[in-house]
Formats: structure tokens, sequence, C-alpha cells
């Protein structure tokens, strides 16, 4: 992982009316790693990813993205960044291959929808309607999405809610491998085993506030220093290993 900024936040503040949602934070986030940001519903991780994306206007302080402003050069940020839709905003009706076409003319670029979709898991539906997929493959589509302009960073928001082990699992190691390709990751989850395996630092959020910022190991040897101890015995293995041994992981799409 590169030590070089690629997203800098400097004393960003976001207020709506007499609520403070966003106050005062810095920090930043390195090329080719991948950065969770983690709260508690209303933290303000949305308001902050909102504000990085260009897609809405902070109240104070300063951001940085591959050195262009969110104030003076949105528009070249638009073009390095992808963004994850929420299900609510594809056509259900198109297909998938025409849903890829809309992205890219929008960005005006040329791809191949075939290996764009081989990308994700996702070739043999290149003929099927959003509509009719599953909830693994709609989130792994989603992702595709994210990719038509061949992005510098990419934003995830809880990709993987909602979704069974195997997907789950399946879209861990999809995240993985798009990093590897030299794509810089940023993420939200309300699962910390998630954030745990994927995260090369997670930074955690709490009433507008960035509490602390460090690599999910160095957070949690931090807290066994400090005196923390737990009622019951960590095991080896989880209820949802369990499951995956019996189960296998492979995906049930």
């Amino acid at each position: 992982m590169s030590r070089k900024p690629i997203i800098k936040v400097n004393n960003l503040v976001k207020s709506y009316d007499d609520l403070v949602a966003v106050n005062g934070i810095s920090f930043e986030v390195y090329e080719n790693e991948i950065f969770g940001l983690l709260g508690p519903n209303g933290a303000g991780k949305t308001s902050t990813l909102e504000i990085i994306e260009t897609l809405r206007d902070e109240t104070e302080g300063d951001v940085e993205v591959d050195g262009f402003s969110i104030n003076k050069e949105p528009q070249e940020i638009k073009k390095i960044i992808g963004v994850q839709l929420q299900q609510a905003g594809f056509y259900p009706n198109l297909t998938l291959s025409e849903v890829l076409d809309l992205f890219a003319g929008l960005y005006n670029v040329s791809i191949n929808n075939i290996e764009l979709l081989k990308k994700v898991g996702l070739a043999d539906k290149f003929k099927a309607k959003y509509k009719e997929l599953s909830g693994g493959q709609k989130q792994r589509f989603s992702i595709a999405t994210t990719l038509v302009n061949k992005p510098k960073i990419i934003f995830l928001d809880e990709p993987t809610t909602g979704l069974d082990p195997q997907a789950r699992r399946n879209l861990w190691e999809l995240i993985k491998e798009i990093r590897e390709e030299g794509t810089t990751i940023v993420l939200t989850t309300h699962y910390m085993e998630e954030a745990e395996y994927l995260c090369d630092r997670v930074g955690i959020m709490d009433r507008g506030r960035l509490m602390k910022l460090d690599t999910p190991n160095k957070l949690v040897n931090d807290l066994i220093d400090s005196g923390f101890t737990k009622e019951q015995e960590v095991k080896k293995a989880n209820l949802e290993d369990v499951f995956l041994d019996l189960t296998g992981k492979e995906l049930r799409d």
C-alpha cells in the first residue's frame, strides 16, 4: 500500500440549520488502500462521503481528491471516482448491458460490457434485466457500474447489507481483487468483521467527530492494552464459519 494521500480532508464541517452533522474532522486516505469509515447511524459518515464525492456542499473546511479541490474542480473529481448507487438508482426493466451503456454514455467512454460483467461474475447475465437479479447479483452489478469510467477511487456504501454469507464473502473477494488492480476503495459498513477483513485502516466517527483512525489490528490491540476483557472467551471460529463449512462457499445465485 502506498503512503501517498489521494484524499485529503481538512477541518471539514457540515451543518444543517442547528444540527452539526460533521464537526471539524481531518483525515487522509492513501493511494491504493481500502479505507473504512465506520460509525453508528447519524454519526456523519454519509455527509462526509457525499462531500468528498462532490454530491453535497461543505459548510467549512477543505477537501482535495487526487490534487483537485471539491470547490474549484468538482468536474475533474467526477471523472476519476466511481460511486455505488443504491438499488433504487437503476432502471429495473433495462438489461445489464443496457444499463452499462447508459453509464458509459454519461461518462462519454467506450466499454466492453462482457469484460466488465465478467469481472464481477455476471457475464452470463448479459441480457438479463436488473429486476431479475438476486440480491448478491444486484450488489455485484452495482460495483460494476462504479468501474465504467476506470476510476482511481470507488466509494461503496454498505456493499454487503442483506446478503447471505456466501454472497457476502464473495463480494469481499471481489473488493480485494479491485484493489489489487490499483484502485483505492472507500467504504462504509456496519459489519465490524467485514471492516477487519477488508480495511487497511478505519476511521470511527460518532456525533460528527472522528474518534479514532488506525489499522483495525492497532485499534484492537490498543483496547486490549487498556485492560479491556470480554466476558466470553473468543473462539477460533464463529457460527458463520460453521454455516459456510456445512453449506459451502459457492454462490447460490
